[in-house]
């Protein structure tokens, strides 16, 4: 039992400063970029953590199963640890953006194993309660994180944005040293060929969201390079993404639906803050207030969403879900120049609601549906798909924002976000009903 709770406390500091990274330069980048120069590369810094955050999701998930989570999970800490110390000691811009992408790779490698590692430790049952306790870190380090920049900004110096991380990632790494491995490895041959086509190819889809020029020979090289690898994988005994677990009817749609239904509202948090400082005259800390709506919302549903997903198999509630997202897209049309902070938190709170149910449902059945020496691949690929989603809706947003500025422009960028949320419910249709009964968790080793 000690075992289990260091590691829990190991895995909620790794994905408080993780999800903390991805936002927390938001309001501080325009001062860093003006001490480091070199303002043209003022999104990569961004840019550089997400697309290997992104891509070695998959990756990491799938060497776990071979070689074990703790190994790789330990890995993704220091990793992690050592990318936020360089990034703190950057001197320019091309620096800083290199020790983000170093930064990007261990928050890549850690962020699947909360999922992953619940789903070893702990039954289906009681699966929704540790999702929803890892998910409350988003929402928290959501609002904490820009005020937190801002703070350091102000008083001390942006590089503790990144010093910060060290003493957290420590104190992760040595909770968790003492968890015993449950999960018994299946070595095997990796797949390093797999890994860097896939490597290659997602990077430079990822790239069309960031470059100005040469787009479209971007992504045409993107789609050349995941072709190869799927070609390549297919004739493997040990690939990167078995594909014969995809060919699982429900595991297929539960991704087509989680790369959708994230591609429709996911990214919505990053819009919210700005709707509210432009038209309703809210201040920073006020219009990040919404997004803790977004966890309110998702941990009421996911803490019961195991016991329910026993009670009624995953269709209904998936179902439900994405209705709850519909609605949430409906209501986030008629937002107005008017709408204050009150309206937006109900809207986000409906999403959170949304995800929540969606999340969690999901995560559960590719889980449970894939074999036990697959479930740390089943459980980063959907992670995978979803991040994918919501790069690719976060991007559609912002061009429509940038064509049509002023409140024409945020009122089609709901308008997307709702139409897509009606497709991603026709996706959810395909997704075939299967009950689950009570199991028990892996027993541990002694201490």
């Amino acid at each position: 039992m000690k075992s289990r709770t260091f590691v829990l406390i190991s895995i909620v500091l790794a994905m408080l400063v993780a999800s903390m990274d991805s936002t927390i330069m938001n309001t501080t980048m325009p001062i860093v970029a003006q001490e480091l120069g070199r303002f043209d590369l003022y999104a990569w810094s961004f840019a550089a953590y997400m697309i290997f955050n992104t891509v070695l999701a998959p990756v990491a998930g799938r060497v776990s199963d071979l070689f074990g989570r703790k190994k790789v999970f330990a890995c993704g800490i220091l990793l992690f640890l050592i990318g936020s110390l360089l990034c703190g000691l950057s001197q320019s811009m091309v620096q800083l953006v290199i020790f983000r992408a170093v930064q990007g790779i261990g928050a890549g490698v850690m962020m699947p194993f909360p999922m992953i590692i619940a789903g070893d430790l702990f039954s289906v049952e009681n699966r929704g309660k540790i999702q929803a306790l890892f998910t409350s870190m988003w929402g928290i380090s959501a609002v904490l994180a820009p005020m937190l920049g801002a703070f350091f900004v102000e008083y001390l110096s942006w590089r503790w944005i990144f010093y910060v991380n060290l003493p957290i990632c420590l104190l992760a790494f040595l909770m968790l040293l003492p968890y015993k491995e449950v999960y018994q490895a299946k070595p095997a041959k990796v797949d390093y060929i797999g890994a860097v086509l896939f490597t290659i190819g997602v990077s430079l889809l990822l790239l069309v969201t960031v470059i100005e020029k040469n787009q479209v020979v971007c992504g045409a090289l993107g789609i050349v390079f995941l072709i190869l690898f799927y070609l390549f994988e297919k004739k493997q005994d040990s690939p990167l993404v078995p594909l014969q677990m995809l060919g699982d009817q429900t595991i297929r749609w539960v991704n087509i639906n989680g790369f959708v239904a994230c591609l429709a509202l996911f990214g919505i948090g990053s819009f919210i803050p700005l709707f509210l400082q432009n038209f309703a005259g809210a201040s920073l800390f006020m219009s990040g207030l919404p997004l803790l709506g977004l966890a309110a919302g998702w941990m009421v549903v996911a803490v019961p969403a195991g016991k329910w997903v026993i009670r009624y198999g995953f269709r209904p509630l998936l179902l439900a879900g994405n209705i709850l997202l519909v609605l949430a897209g409906v209501l986030l049309t008629l937002i107005h120049a008017g709408s204050g902070v009150g309206y937006a938190t109900i809207c986000i709170t409906v999403v959170g609601l949304a995800f929540g149910l969606t999340s969690t449902v999901a995560i559960i059945a590719v889980q449970q549906l894939a074999e036990p020496h697959q479930r740390g691949i089943s459980t980063s690929f959907l992670m995978f798909c979803r991040n994918i989603g919501t790069a690719v809706g976060v991007t559609i947003m912002g061009a429509i924002l940038t064509r049509t500025p002023g409140m024409a422009g945020f009122h089609g960028l709901f308008l997307f976000g709702c139409i897509s949320t009606i497709v991603a419910l026709i996706t959810s249709l395909f997704i075939r009903n299967r009950k689950l009964e009570p199991s028990p968790v892996m027993v541990q080793q002694p201490e």
